[in-house]
């Protein structure tokens, strides 16, 4: 298994992502990107930004989570950002290439999740009134 990963405050570049993947043995390759948008279920009026803190072990910790995924034939390249980003900015980008789609869909999507649940990044969600609200400060304690 070959796996990518980075944390960083530099904007996500998906054709780097699906060039790291990119092998002649691999049929299939499977790409997520999360984008921020203007809306959240938790705000209480519109999204304007977002600002990402990480811990300082967060991309050890993506690593790890890239290399738990079980099947030795798979490419992985998968980055979240860090610092202020915009709407429609790339907050996480995801490729997953294998021999077959099925497997690169499902371990994509299974990455992601993972991700999602357990890196310790922290959002601090910015509304267009100024109020703003922090998500995801229970993983690995609390932003600083």
């Amino acid at each position: 298994m070959i796996v990518t990963t980075s944390v960083s405050e530099r904007p996500l570049d998906v054709i780097e992502h699906m060039d790291a993947v990119a092998h002649d043995a691999q049929g299939a390759t499977a790409l997520f990107v999360g984008t921020v948008r203007d809306n959240d279920p938790d705000a209480n009026g519109r999204v304007v930004r977002l600002e990402y803190s990480a811990h300082p072990d967060a991309e050890a910790v993506l690593t790890e989570l890239a290399a738990a995924a079980d099947a030795e034939r798979l490419r992985l390249a998968v980055s979240h950002r860090v610092g202020t980003l915009g709407i429609g900015d790339a907050a996480i980008v995801c490729a997953v290439s294998s021999v077959h789609r099925a497997e690169a869909f499902d371990v994509c999507r299974a990455l992601v999740e993972s991700v999602k649940a357990e890196l310790p990044v922290w959002k601090k969600q910015i509304e267009a009134d100024g109020s703003y609200s922090w998500v995801g400060l229970g993983r690995l304690g609390s932003a600083q």
